[in-house]
C-alpha cells in the first residue's frame, strides 16, 4: 500500500506537460505455441513454425479504450501437409475480429469476438487483479516504467507500466495500475504484449467505441461454446480417419 501511495503522489506531482491521458499504441502480441505430434509426425515438428506474432492498436483517453487488430494486418500463411493422413496445419492469414472496449468510468467492458463464422458480444465487468509492486524501475521508448506482478487463476502476469501515461490501461483486458502497461507477460513469457509505437496525439472522433454487433453472452457462455466446438472438430477429425494435431495456446 505504500509503494501504491507513494507512486500515486509521484503521478499527481508531475508537470502538466508530462501527464497524456489520450493517444494510441501499437502492440506486438507473440503467443508460444507448443504441439502434441503423433509419432509419425513428429519428423515434421521442425517445419511448424512455435510462436505466432501479430500487431494490435490499442486507442484510449481516460475514460475509455479499444484495442483492435492494427490496419491491414495479415500474417503470410504457412501450411504443413501430412500426406497420406490428409492432415493440413494452417497458420497466418487474415487476423481474428477481436475488439476490446473498456469503460473505466463505469468499469465494464464489452468484446467482440468471431468464431467459426459467428461473431459474439461479449459484455461484463472489468477484471481485477491484486497487482505487487516489486519496485523494480527501468525505461522503455522514452518512458520511465515500474514492475508489477500478479497472480490470477494461477497465472502468473508480469506487467512494466508507466506512471509518464497516467491511465490505466492495457493490452487486451489487463490494466489497474496507475499508468498505461507497455510490456506484458503471461505466464513466463506464453503470451507478450510489447509496445513497439506509442503517440500521445489527440485521438480522432469515432476510433473508440464500444462494439455493438454480435450475439450478446457472457464470457463463461462464449467460453463453453469455444470448448464445445473445438470438442466437437476433435470428434469429426477423428472419425474422418485425419491424424490429430493438438495446438496448446496458454
Amino acid at each position: 500500500m505504500k509503494q501504491l501511495l507513494s507512486l500515486l503522489a509521484l503521478v499527481l506531482a508531475l508537470p502538466l506537460s508530462a501527464v497524456a491521458q489520450e493517444g494510441s499504441v501499437l502492440y506486438e502480441r507473440t503467443v508460444k505455441m507448443e504441439f502434441e505430434l503423433p509419432p509419425e509426425m513428429e519428423h515434421m515438428r521442425d517445419q511448424i513454425p512455435t510462436e505466432n506474432t501479430t500487431s494490435m492498436i490499442l486507442y484510449f483517453n481516460e475514460l475509455e479504450s479499444l484495442m483492435k487488430a492494427a490496419p491491414k494486418e495479415e500474417k503470410e500463411q504457412v501450411v504443413v501437409s501430412g500426406g497420406e493422413g490428409g492432415m493440413i496445419f494452417r497458420m497466418g492469414g487474415p487476423v481474428e475480429e477481436t475488439e476490446t472496449y473498456q469503460n473505466y468510468d463505469d468499469g465494464t467492458v464489452s468484446e467482440k469476438r468471431d468464431f467459426m463464422g459467428r461473431t459474439f458480444l461479449i459484455a461484463g465487468d472489468q477484471p481485477t487483479y491484486a497487482w505487487k509492486l516489486t519496485g523494480e524501475l527501468s525505461e522503455y521508448l522514452g518512458y520511465q516504467v515500474q514492475k508489477a506482478t500478479a497472480v490470477q487463476d494461477s497465472t502468473l502476469i508480469e506487467a512494466w507500466f508507466s506512471p509518464e501515461i497516467p491511465v490505466s490501461a492495457g493490452p487486451e483486458l489487463f490494466g489497474g495500475l496507475p499508468g498505461m502497461i507497455l510490456v506484458l507477460s503471461v505466464n513466463d513469457g506464453q503470451t507478450v504484449f510489447s509496445a513497439k509505437e506509442i503517440s500521445l496525439d489527440p485521438v480522432e472522433d469515432g476510433l473508440i467505441y464500444a462494439p455493438k454487433k454480435g450475439k450478446k453472452v457472457s464470457r463463461a457462455e462464449f467460453d463453453f461454446i469455444v470448448e464445445e466446438k473445438m470438442k466437437e472438430m476433435q470428434t469429426m477429425r477423428g472419425g474422418r480417419g485425419h491424424k490429430t494435431v493438438r495446438i496448446m495456446r496458454h
